[in-house]
């Protein structure tokens, strides 16, 4: 069989659970192993994914897992403190303890937005803050996945010498600071002009090779797919399936975190769509094994200018058909070609899913809204914020639900959104902007003007409430 054909030419010791990459075509279904250098399957082109031994990791109970998840969740044990490595058998269940790099990611807060939405119109929200990592986006749960395997492929004499990545911001600074952790040279493509000087800078201090291309994302990822099939040069975009079973413990650890339950709907932002896959991988393989017994609806929010997903959606994905992606706030999503286009499709209609997209307007001012209630919103996650509202002002996500938003990367990184947003220079009104009053460096201008902009904020909040009450009103 050519699997163990593989196996046996790459010397792989057999372990008590096993896993490896297997073609998503159903049809061809061929296999091969975890450090061999492979992106795409040899005999049909087709992605790859990673499989389990499924019936090895049955043979532990249900509840015999989740007792070792607690047990180990942001533990001090080496590796299992890590929201990833705390469930390795579930992930890499092969790799060497020693060739593991971890910066603790993972173990993100749920954030309960309980003000947000009661002003929308939900009683149970939570933000899953993924940003809250250490680049600041929930590219680390894949990247120390991928990192760490190609140091293990390294220690077994594979050629790699460096990693790299197209991207649009985070993947380029996730890859990066795991790189550096691991002593692995990295090598970004981005697009020039198109991302946050936040993000641009976060792989210049980790050491990363920076190449700045003018052309847009799908434009660098066309180069990194041709400048890889060098094996001296590692592929880290998603289209590499490692990075999925890192980020596939998002939904995992939701659904941990909420004590084993499972919510009813997850909200999550759509660019090259590997996230999206990602997630439905850890819920069903939670499903298959036992610790929970429903999934949950996955909805997937693009800017209404980078849309390709949403444009098959309204077409009951009968086609797909690439775009050229338009210039949009959440530069992170601004793809018009996606790679895991086949398993996001897929990974919908398993999970009753639904696409809705964000006009340039919706995402920023759902961003500033959520921000009045204690978030710190990156635009991407103000698109699901806005599509989140969209669906529930429509009848299609119901009071009652309990609604999880998956906010993908930190606010800091993208702070000329913001000033751009409350000075009113993005070209559409700022619903909910707030700009600095000056005031003359003495009390009674101050006490003046607090009084003014205090029984303004008053009226503006009174008109809010009445707004959304007659809105709610409405489609009741």
């Amino acid at each position: 069989m050519h699997f163990a054909n593989e196996y046996d030419k790459l010397k792989v010791e057999p372990m008590p659970y096993r896993a490896w990459f297997q073609c998503i075509n159903e049809k061809c279904n061929e296999q091969y192993p975890l450090n061999k250098i492979i992106y795409r399957c040899k005999a049909c082109d087709s992605l790859l994914e990673v499989k389990h031994d499924m019936q090895a990791l049955a043979h532990r109970s249900a509840k015999a897992w989740m007792k070792l998840f607690e047990d180990r969740y942001k533990s001090t044990q080496w590796p299992y403190g890590s929201g990833i490595w705390g469930k390795k058998e579930w992930v890499l269940p092969q790799i060497s303890d020693d060739n593991i790099v971890s910066l603790y990611e993972g173990g993100t807060n749920l954030f309960w937005a309980e003000r947000f939405g009661k002003i929308i119109g939900l009683d149970n929200l939570w933000l899953k803050l993924c940003g809250n990592s250490h680049s600041g986006s929930f590219k680390d749960l894949g990247m120390t996945v991928l990192v760490s395997q190609v140091k293990q492929m390294i220690s077994e004499g594979a050629p790699i010498q460096a990693v790299a990545c197209a991207s649009t911001g985070d993947t380029s600074a996730a890859l990066a600071v795991y790189c550096a952790a691991a002593g692995i040279q990295s090598i970004v493509l981005l697009p020039k002009g198109k991302i946050s000087m936040a993000q641009l800078v976060q792989p210049i201090a980790n050491g990363a090779l920076v190449l700045s291309l003018d052309t847009d994302f799908d434009g660098c990822m066309r180069v990194v797919r041709e400048i890889t099939k060098d094996e001296t040069i590692y592929l880290a975009n998603s289209m590499n399936s490692l990075r999925i079973e890192g980020q596939k413990t998002v939904g995992m650890e939701i659904v941990q975190q909420f004590d084993w339950e499972v919510p009813d709907g997850i909200i999550i932002p759509g660019g090259n769509l590997g996230n999206v896959s990602a997630l439905g991988s850890g819920l069903l393989m939670m499903r298959d094994l036992g610790l929970i017994t429903k999934l949950p609806r996955i909805v997937v929010a693009q800017a209404e200018r980078a849309n390709p997903l949403y444009r098959s959606y309204m077409k009951n994905f009968e086609s797909f058909e690439p775009m050229e992606a338009g210039k949009t706030l959440a530069s992170a999503i601004q793809i018009g070609d996606p790679v895991s286009i086949v398993k996001a499709i897929r990974t919908l209609k398993q999970f009753n899913g639904i696409v809705m997209d964000a006009t340039e307007q919706e995402l920023a001012d759902a961003a500033a809204l959520g921000d009045r209630t204690g978030m710190f919103n990156c635009p991407h996650t103000g698109v699901a914020l806005a599509a989140m509202i969209k669906l529930i002002n429509a009848g299609k996500i119901d009071r009652s639900e309990h609604v999880v938003v998956i906010s993908t990367a930190n606010g800091l990184k993208f702070t000329d959104f913001k000033v751009n947003y409350h000075e009113e220079t993005l070209g559409f009104p700022s619903t909910y902007a707030n700009k600095p009053i000056e005031v003359p460096a003495n009390v009674g201008a101050v006490k003046k003007a607090l009084t003014n902009a205090l029984k303004k904020k008053n009226e503006q909040k009174e008109a809010l409430e009445n707004a959304l009450k007659n809105r709610r009103a409405k489609n009741v």
